[in-house]
């Protein structure tokens, strides 16, 4: 059953409203005519922004939260069973559904849906391929896990013509979506409180991509192995992308960074150049997130005109090596990297941006991650020169008591010799910093949690 009807607007009702994702949604469904209610733990600037828009936001979580009018109510998977506004929507009988439902129900109503999914890379591929668009005039609608300035936040309310999201595995949400068109950027061993391995991950991406109708397409990353495998019983076409893999329909040549790390790169297809470009975000994985979207763009008959544009003027996304700004002479970044891959490309990408001393403040994310990936974890953070470690974030989880931040700076004290200190307090790191770091020192709090807040304070002190 369908609960999400643009021709037939009703009461949704968000049970955790200032998340990225929902807030975005709750935005969109407003705009359309919902009535758009919601709560979360606490004000911020999220909700803010939705109340100074007509939605109403309650706080904390209560029974009394759910409207006496309501249609729908929306959780994500953070939610537990035992949520009393939850409770109350059971007792009251007022439909229940997960946020994977309410997208596909929003989905529905495109006629182009273009998907990006993957383990890295995501949100920035979903931004690139939203920028492309525009500057196509094609008025994209867009969600996305970040905040795009292009877009003045997470999510822009377009034309019924195109949509793009970005499209996330985790508890296999992305098969309750109905994409078109899709971009498979990597799939690695992630989400290990869900997947039992990556063979399970693995065939959820599989089953992913045989959504597609036979009028779609896929666009997957050459260097995932086995990659034929994932869409030998799709229904469209299937097209292959990579950095550097010539056998893949698309790849980059030429490739090279500027003293930012910004990448330039020469567009190949089947052994023939294209065109070049120079792009306004940093790293060797950007450039693999480029080729992506400009695999699909070209497919879908988008000018390179466009396309150039478009890539040119990405500067990145909120939290994506976002730089916050100076501080005594030292410049700070903030990057959301939370998984080894993603960690030892952000840091890659830091050695070659302006720097005397590369320091990085990590903050772990879940436990269940931090077990899975301890020793990935220690080889990517070696990759700086000065560690710092916060306790783990825990997010969803209990503490199960087996591992900490402390193992990890002893394990890569051990291991590596590496100038590595871990501290319980943000407020003793940000002294820490203060005393230690030099003008001309590189700053990257790195994590997927509140850990920005370290670089923000020191800005404001």
């Amino acid at each position: 059953m369908r609960y999400i009807d643009f021709s037939k607007p009703n009461h949704v009702h968000f049970i955790g409203i200032g998340g990225i994702s929902m807030s975005g949604f709750a935005e969109l469904l407003h705009n359309k005519g919902f009535t758009v209610s919601g709560s979360d733990a606490r004000s911020s600037k999220i909700t803010e922004r939705l109340e100074s828009l007509g939605i109403r936001c309650f706080y904390p979580n209560s029974p009394s939260n759910i409207p006496e009018e309501c249609d729908v109510v929306v959780c994500t998977a953070a939610i537990g069973s035992d949520n009393p506004e939850l409770l109350e929507a059971q007792k009251r009988n007022i439909p229940v559904i997960d946020r994977a439902d309410m997208v596909g129900d929003i989905m529905l109503h495109y006629k182009r849906n273009i998907s990006v999914a993957g383990t890295h890379g995501k949100t920035t591929t979903t931004s690139m391929m939203s920028l492309i668009l525009l500057k196509a005039g094609l008025d994209p609608t867009v969600s996305v896990g970040g905040v795009l300035d292009a877009i003045g936040g997470n999510v822009r309310d377009g034309g019924l013509g195109n949509m793009v999201i970005e499209s996330c595995e985790y508890t296999d949400s992305f098969l309750k979506f109905h994409p078109t068109h899709a971009i498979i950027t990597n799939i690695e061993a992630e989400h290990l409180d869900y997947f039992k391995d990556l063979s399970n991950e693995r065939n959820s991406f599989k089953t992913f991509a045989e959504l597609l109708p036979a009028d779609g397409l896929l666009v997957i990353e050459s260097s995932i192995p086995d990659h034929h495998e994932l869409f030998k019983d799709i229904k469209c076409p299937a097209i292959t992308y990579s950095i550097n893999d010539t056998n893949a329909d698309y790849y980059a040549s030429d490739v090279s960074f500027d003293e930012y790390d910004r990448g330039s790169f020469t567009v190949m297809h089947k052994g023939s150049p294209l065109f070049s470009l120079k792009l306004g975000v940093v790293g060797m994985h950007n450039v693999s997130n480029a080729i992506g979207t400009i695999a699909m763009a070209l497919s879908l008959g988008i000018s390179k005109d466009f396309i150039i544009e478009g890539l040119e003027s990405f500067t990145g996304t909120e939290r994506r090596f976002e730089k916050k700004g100076v501080y005594n002479g030292i410049s700070i970044i903030d990057d959301y990297a939370h998984h080894p891959t993603e960690m030892a490309a952000t840091l890659n990408a830091a050695k070659n941006y302006p720097h005397k001393n590369l320091w990085v403040v990590f903050q772990p994310h879940t436990y269940s991650r931090t077990i899975s990936f301890k020793d990935e974890i220690c080889e990517a953070l070696s990759l700086a020169d000065k560690i710092i470690l916060t306790d783990i974030y825990a997010a969803r989880e209990a503490d199960p008591g087996t591992i900490s931040s402390k193992m990890l700076a002893d394990e890569i004290q051990k291991k590596y010799s590496k100038d590595v200190y871990y501290f319980s307090d943000f407020g003793a790191i940000e002294k820490f910093l203060s005393a230690n770091c030099i003008p001309g020192d590189l700053l990257i709090t790195m994590g997927a949690g509140n850990v920005v807040k370290i670089g923000e304070d020191l800005l404001n002190s």
